[in-house]
């Protein structure tokens, strides 16, 4: 069975430059300029990912240190 993957066309405008500058990267990885654009878009958003996470995650973890010792004086409250 195979498996269609749906695709999207994206356009942006980069400088002279820096479109060289990407298509001498890319060749120089043996890959076509656009797989060589997909995987740096790839793992840009995996770090923006992995960095939200961890901002998220270190919230949590400070409410939860905070709750945790708001809960301290509730051991001793004579409740079994």
């Amino acid at each position: 069975m195979l498996d269609i993957i749906a695709t999207k066309t994206m356009s942006f405008k980069v400088p002279q430059a820096f479109a060289e500058e990407t298509k001498v990267l890319a060749k120089a990885t043996n890959k076509q300029v656009s797989e060589y654009i997909r995987e740096a878009v790839r793992e840009k958003n995996e770090r923006e990912l992995a960095g939200r996470i961890r901002m998220l995650s270190e919230r949590l973890s400070v409410k939860s240190r905070s709750e945790n010792k708001s809960m301290e004086g509730a051991l001793g409250d004579g409740i079994a």
